[in-house]
């Protein structure tokens, strides 16, 4: 089986989307990529999650044929390998319609970073796209999708923003593997949840202190991060 490794991974963080609540029935959808060879293992379209095997996740080439699979790939896979081309350092995409992030995106809002928590895993707000044209939706809508979160991100690093929310649509997240991008779809609806009551306790809340942001993000990451246990070389 091509990619065994890969698509076995793939599977382990669709089921991720289930287990932390993020999914319901066959939405969303998770991909993993082998920068060596440009193929991409990604969710088979519409197949319920109990039912997918690590044969039925999809191999694909980066201009979306078909490699490996009997399956058709997600809908979303222009999405998917848009990212792709343009984040160079990703290896993994996520997409779900998790309840608190995808009522963010519909009411085409960031998402401040009010505490700590948020600023863990985000160095800064979880931003917005544009909308799409009545043409871009009525053309090649996933490409279009794909593109309009990358025009986001022309001045915002997808490494230290790992995750973005599509107007009207729901978020999409990555990270350096498709586990940690099912990781980060379940950390963006936490602290999208979050969000969301600190605003209906008090409406005038503002943003967490800079200085206070930077150090939660960079004792987490970055060349001086010191959370965690060293690794061993």
């Amino acid at each position: 089986m091509l990619l065994q490794t890969l698509r076995e991974e793939v599977l382990e963080a669709n089921l991720e989307l289930v287990r932390r609540g993020l999914v319901l029935y066959t939405f969303g959808n998770v991909s993993g990529i082998d920068r060596g060879q440009g193929l991409v293992a990604i969710k088979p379209s519409g197949v319920p999650y109990e039912a997918m095997t690590p044969v039925d996740i999809v191999i694909t080439d980066l201009e979306g044929k078909i490699v490996d699979g009997k399956l058709r790939p997600s809908s979303d896979l222009a999405t998917h390998l848009e990212l792709y081309k343009h984040f160079a350092h990703i290896g993994g995409v996520a997409h779900t319609h998790s309840e608190y992030a995808t009522a963010w995106a519909q009411a085409e809002t960031e998402i401040p970073c009010f505490g700590t928590t948020h600023a863990d895993s985000f160095h800064g707000p979880v931003p917005v796209t544009g909308r799409l044209s009545e043409e871009q939706i009525a053309g090649d809508y996933e490409l279009e999708t794909g593109l309009a979160i990358c025009r986001r991100f022309a001045e915002i690093d997808p490494d230290s923003i790992p995750a973005a929310l599509v107007a009207g649509h729901g978020p999409f997240s990555w990270g350096t593997s498709a586990t940690e991008a099912a990781h980060n779809s379940a950390i963006l609806e936490y602290v999208a949840r979050m969000a969301s009551h600190t605003l209906a306790l008090n409406p005038g809340t503002g943003p967490l202190a800079r200085a206070l942001h930077d150090k939660h993000f960079l004792r987490k990451h970055g060349s001086h991060a010191y959370y965690g246990q060293v690794k061993a070389q």
